[in-house]
């Protein structure tokens, strides 16, 4: 977890230095996701969820657990303003925890522009949509796997972003308070990544619960189809959930390194990840956590991906962030490596919550030249 983390903290700082300019000099920067390609418009709602049954897990003084949740979903009308990427609050945060970045304005991650409607009328369907659970990195907000959620409320799912609370740079709630990251800071250890596996792994189970026992979003979720996309630190909670859950029929992990690199149990169920080059079979660039794991995925239906150009970040939405930034790129282009993860998440999902096949995940693609299948 420690590389993970590093990567996530200081994503925003490896460059200016490097590309010779300071911030003052460069024009303020114009931040703008891809556009979704689905048929159906999207609107996105959040909310802030309570389990009292629980003390916060990372901080002493608070005994329940709060965490913000974002709900992305097919509309039937593309009505209302464009949500917000992210609060004033946790863009400043994010801007400001970089030196580099000091002259950069420190609401330029606030004004990114979505396209998702905050909430627009939802469009029902008889059974609901299947779900897909968003775990993202540590000290990476929820925001930053809105590309994703976007596309996959646009395909026809709806999509549950969790900020798991302490464990993001930046989380502001509805009364304005706005904390920080707190998990971990004492080292990242197999303990403490054991440890964020289980805080994950409640918090998805807590929203699940209170998802099906409300009365606007039960009517919208299908329960017998949900699946789990995390990056980093995510994927790899969700990897440990996937065998213990009875609710999750599928996962997928989006360069995430195990820490522990052994699950509880094996993973039977449809299973997939992928990552950069350093992930790839017996690389002498990666930490082996991939090699390790691997074995212990048994299910009938498992794939090993790698992305040639890719980095840790190329599969969320600083790919296109960090440019747009002033940042270097990633070997890949941003919005490439965004239209790749797009295709091969979504044909997952396809697949596995609604029973389509999908051929790109059969074997390599001359469309997608640059993923590998080990």
């Amino acid at each position: 977890m420690k590389k993970t983390v590093t990567a996530s903290v200081l994503a925003l700082s490896v460059s200016l230095t490097a590309l010779g300019v300071t911030p003052a000099e460069a024009a303020v920067p114009v931040t703008v996701l891809p556009a979704p390609t689905g048929d159906h418009p999207v609107g996105r709602t959040d909310l802030h969820l309570i389990d009292s049954s629980r003390p916060d897990p990372w901080v002493t003084d608070r005994n329940a657990r709060e965490l913000m949740v974002s709900i992305w979903y097919p509309a039937r009308k593309a009505a209302g303003k464009p949500a917000p990427y992210l609060t004033p609050q946790e863009s400043e945060l994010i801007i400001r925890s970089v030196p580099q970045l000091k002259d950069v304005p420190a609401d330029a991650l606030a004004k990114t522009t979505t396209h998702a409607r905050a909430d627009a009328p939802a469009l029902k369907r008889k059974g609901g949509w299947p779900l897909v659970v968003l775990s993202p990195g540590m000290t990476l907000p929820r925001a930053t796997m809105t590309s994703l959620a976007e596309e996959f409320a646009g395909r026809g799912y709806l999509v549950a972003g969790i900020e798991h609370t302490y464990e993001s740079l930046a989380t502001t709630f509805p009364d304005g308070r706005t904390v920080t990251f707190e998990a971990g800071k004492a080292g990242q250890t197999p303990e403490t990544g054991a440890k964020v596996a289980r805080v994950r792994a409640a918090d998805t189970e807590f929203v699940l619960d209170r998802l099906d026992k409300s009365k606007r979003w039960n009517r919208l979720v299908d329960e017998r189809r949900i699946a789990i996309v995390g990056h980093s630190v995510g994927g790899q909670s969700a990897a440990h959930l996937l065998p213990t859950s009875e609710r999750i029929k599928a996962v997928v992990n989006l360069d995430g390194t195990y820490n522990p690199n052994t699950p509880a149990k094996p993973l039977d169920k449809p299973f997939m990840m992928i990552g950069n080059p350093g992930h790839q079979p017996e690389s002498s660039g990666q930490d082996g956590s991939w090699d390790a794991f691997w074995p212990h995925v048994t299910g009938d239906w498992k794939r090993w991906l790698t992305v040639t150009g890719a980095e840790h970040m190329s599969f969320i939405d600083y790919a296109v962030l960090q440019p747009q930034l002033g940042l270097p790129k990633a070997p890949i282009d941003g919005e490439r490596s965004i239209e790749i993860t797009r295709a091969y998440v979504t044909a997952f999902l396809n697949l596995h919550l609604k029973g389509k096949r999908q051929p790109l995940l059969d074997k390599p693609s001359a469309d997608y030249p640059e993923v590998k299948f080990w």
